[in-house]
């Protein structure tokens, strides 16, 4: 599948959150836990279940920086 997005991070779904419209999923990578909101039509066509393997695709138009 080619793609324009250049962040890919290898993971493993340990936790879907489901929603009447919007579902959150959780992917643990090498950088952590990353949570991605898409829509609950997504994650039931994707057939997603916990301990599935997948990619975290990451397109970032913007990224902010905090220090406490």
């Amino acid at each position: 599948m080619e793609t324009s997005l250049r962040n890919h991070l290898k993971g493993k779904v340990v936790e879907i959150i489901k929603g009447g419209a919007v579902s959150e999923v959780e992917v643990e990578t090498s950088a952590g836990i990353i949570a991605s909101v898409v829509t609950t039509r997504s994650v039931e066509r994707l057939g997603l279940k916990v301990g599935d393997e997948v990619f975290a695709v990451i397109k970032a138009s913007e990224v902010g920086i905090e220090k406490p």
